[in-house]
């Protein structure tokens, strides 16, 4: 910078406004300029164009920022020129405008040092950039055609926009605490009302015992003769009746209070939640400039179509929204959207079409992606599962289409052979998947060739506070989101039906297959109870249900989400705590989990009778494994390896989840990789063979590291086999398992 900024006690807190001045103005710039396209010559857009670079021309004139302050200048005398009708703005000159923004925001986001040691060097790429914007005003209208067709934004309609507001600068931290506590308050104040009910009952029996002593008191003024006014009996009448009186005002006194506190308790909480409310718009600002950047570097025709930009939605989760729809995004413009030629071929118009919506729904919060590309590849998704050797070419002939879209969200998984800038990196679905997760949501993927491709996320509207159907299971308390149960019912045992072994029943004209809750979560159960059974039916897909039975239904409470202690790790099923009303706690299902629990006991044939659970098979069992890795593609193909053998299966996502898993329920082996978060797989391997109880239990690592070395490192912790993933293969794997444990099955009194 040729003018050296003032450097005074404000300077950071007038940093920061400037950038904060730079992100609206520029946002507005962005917006202006793709909306321009559709009309050159709109009033009005060049005006609020003209206004937003002339006040960032201010802002940074008033900071001493004298490039950024030419380049705004420049801008400004650009969209005067067009006010003017010199010249009419087209692609080209909005590309070169876009770069004024950008340059604009990368000032923006310097640091104090690094505004210092903005050096001469970059003199010469804002000199250039200013001589460009400044030709702008003898260029005449630019050849080609406009980009109308290759990239625009429709958005959908809303409500109007919200008058501005004054804002209050306060760390995310700090006001994450304060909604935790006004949810405390919510559930303090549900707990006041149990007292005060508590009190209502204890009223009535006082009200009871007022009229006896009433009656007593009658019927001794009522006998024969002068009643002696220091009757000692009589005195005691009278004072506990006066006592019980005003015990019933201050009851009524204290239900007011209760009310008056329950109402500003939930207020509270209200006005906590909105504050930390935000609109869809804000963290799709730069969609619509992505797409069109897209859409010209592909040579292709996409509208961009926005509906629900007004939706409120947390800002924490709208944060982490940003990456996964960006990738969802790209992947549809670049894998989805043909260029202009295939669609005319297909019968298509020339322009393809992607969507983003966003909405609530079921109290949860739905955003939609989709276009109306080629949709996916049905073959060519199982010929690249096959090829990267995630299964035989026989198990991906048979999997069904909601299997194969599985395949999509492995980590490092693309249908692109190669790489572009774009895409063919295979990162981005697992980027959607790995978030959803963090937030406790869900994903739902569907794909017509031809036709296009869906993806649904659904994500809790909040993070700290949940409704949940709270249930009984195993003589445990257990929270189900109500988001995410489609269904609760009292089924009559007489209307299930068997079908090879399988309990389902009929609901609105599906099958639904019936489970313990217990079975899911390795809890011991017995025999359902007399009467008619509560049951959950969760949805894990379009027209996929499952019906869980649990042994009691307690009822609906709004809960305060309590994060588990980290050093837990991730537990199976599980996602959060909380505390109930009666001031118990309860823990949180992770939906998510359970639905692949569930897939995996049903996959395999694993379900227990109904009447049986928690009792031990007659016969045999089969032998359980547990695969510790952190690679989503390696633990599933060793799962597949290990189960086609006929070996029960279970995985853990990392050495602490592995050391968590081992001690909660018997496994006949552990298999684990080396490298981890959080606990490694030799100091777990060491762990295990330290444990009194867990000692004897044969482990084997299958790791990268080949080097003896690294190959007596693990044996001297422990480990009872030691393979390399460098020369793995199935038969190696099978062999060194059934060397360590032998068959899949064994006698089921076996310990």
């Amino acid at each position: 910078m040729s003018d050296s900024p003032a450097n005074d006690a404000s300077r950071m807190s007038m940093l920061e406004l400037f950038r904060m001045e730079t992100e609206n103005q520029c946002s507005a710039l962005t917006e202006g300029l793709l909306a321009i396209e559709l009309h050159p010559q709109d009033p009005d857009r060049l005006a609020a164009l003209m206004r937003a670079a002339h006040s960032l021309k201010g802002a940074a004139r008033i900071l001493g920022l004298s490039d950024p302050a030419r380049v705004a200048h420049a801008m400004e005398n650009g969209f005067v020129n067009a006010q003017k009708g010199e010249i009419r703005l087209q692609h080209d000159h909005v590309d070169l405008l876009l770069k004024g923004v950008d340059y604009l925001q990368r000032v923006a986001r310097l640091s104090e040092n690094e505004l210092m040691a903005w050096d001469d060097g970059r003199q010469a790429e804002t000199n250039a950039l200013i001589e460009a914007l400044n030709h702008l005003r003898t260029v005449g209208e630019a050849p080609g055609k406009s980009l109308v067709s290759e990239g625009r934004v429709i958005r959908g309609p809303e409500v109007e926009n919200i008058e501005p507001h004054r804002q209050l600068r306060v760390k995310t931290e700090h006001w994450n605490r304060v909604l935790a506590l006004a949810g405390d308050t919510v559930v303090a104040a549900r707990q006041l009302r149990r007292i005060v009910e508590e009190l209502q009952r204890l009223k009535k029996r006082q009200g009871f015992l007022v009229k006896t002593l009433e009656e007593l008191h009658a019927g001794g003024a009522s006998q024969a003769g002068t009643p002696d006014p220091i009757d000692p009996l009589k005195t005691a009448r009278l004072r506990a009746m006066e006592n019980l009186a005003q015990t019933s005002r201050s009851i009524e006194a204290l239900e007011v209070h209760c009310h008056r506190t329950t109402l500003l308790a939930h207020r509270l909480y209200q006005e906590a939640h909105a504050s930390r409310m935000r609109p869809f718009s804000d963290g799709i600002g730069g969609f619509p400039r992505m797409i069109r950047d897209l859409a010209r570097g592909l040579e292709k025709e996409i509208q961009l179509e926005i509906q629900g930009e007004n939706t409120p939605i947390d800002r924490d989760i709208l944060d982490q929204l940003e990456a996964p729809l960006t990738h969802l995004l790209r992947n549809a413009a670049d894998h989805g959207i043909e260029k202009p030629a295939e669609r005319l071929n297909n019968g298509k118009s020339t322009e393809g079409r992607v969507r983003i919506e966003a909405h609530h729904q079921a109290g949860q919060l739905w955003i939609t992606v989709e276009d109306d590309g080629r949709g996916i590849d049905w073959e060519q998704l199982r010929q690249a599962i096959v090829e990267r050797r995630l299964a035989t070419q026989e198990t991906a002939d048979r999997l069904n289409e909601k299997e194969l879209l599985d395949f999509l969200f492995l980590p490092g998984f693309s249908l692109r052979s190669t790489v572009t800038e774009i895409s063919g990196r295979g990162v981005g679905l697992d980027v959607v998947q790995t978030m959803l997760r963090s937030v406790r949501g869900s994903l739902h993927a569907s794909s017509v060739p031809g036709k296009g491709t869906r993806f649904i996320l659904q994500v809790p509207q909040t993070l700290s506070l949940t409704r949940a159907l709270l249930v009984r299971i195993a003589g445990e308390s257990f929270a189900f989101p109500l988001g995410q149960i489609e269904h609760v019912l009292r089924l009559d045992p007489a209307l299930i039906q068997y079908a090879e072994g399988r309990p389902h029943f009929s609901w609105n004209t599906r099958s639904i297959g019936l489970m313990q809750a217990s079975q899911v979560l390795d809890l011991p159960s017995s025999a359902p109870a007399a009467g008619l059974w509560p049951v959950l039916i969760l949805s894990a897909g379009p027209d996929l249900y499952y019906g869980l039975l649990v042994d009691e239904l307690i009822g609906e409470q709004e809960l305060v989400v309590q994060p588990l202690d980290p050093r837990l790790g991730k537990v199976r099923n599980i996602s959060a705590g909380s505390i109930m009303e009666n001031g118990a706690p309860v823990l949180i299902a992770d939906l998510e989990d359970w639905l692949r629990s569930i897939e995996t006991l049903v996959s395999h044939g694993r379900l227990d009778p109904l009447c049986n659970q928690g009792r031990p098979h007659a016969g045999f069992r089969r032998k359980r494994v547990l695969i510790v890795d952190d690679s989503l593609t390696v633990r599933e193909l060793e799962r597949k390896i290990i189960e086609t053998k006929g070996y029960e299966a279970q995985v853990a996502v990392d050495g602490m989840d592995g050391w968590n898993t081992v001690r909660s329920s018997p496994f006949d082996l552990v298999i684990t990789d080396v490298d981890m978060p959080r606990l490694d797989g030799v100091e777990l391997v060491r762990l295990i063979k330290q444990h009194p109880e867990l000692g004897k239990t044969p482990v084997m690592i299958v790791s990268y590291k080949d080097r003896e070395e690294d190959r007596k490192r693990g044996l001297e912790a422990g480990a009872d086999y030691y393979l390399t993933k460098g020369a793995f293969q199935e038969e190696a794997l099978l062999e060194a398992v059934s060397d360590l444990i032998g068959d899949p099955e064994t006698d089921a009194e076996e310990p």
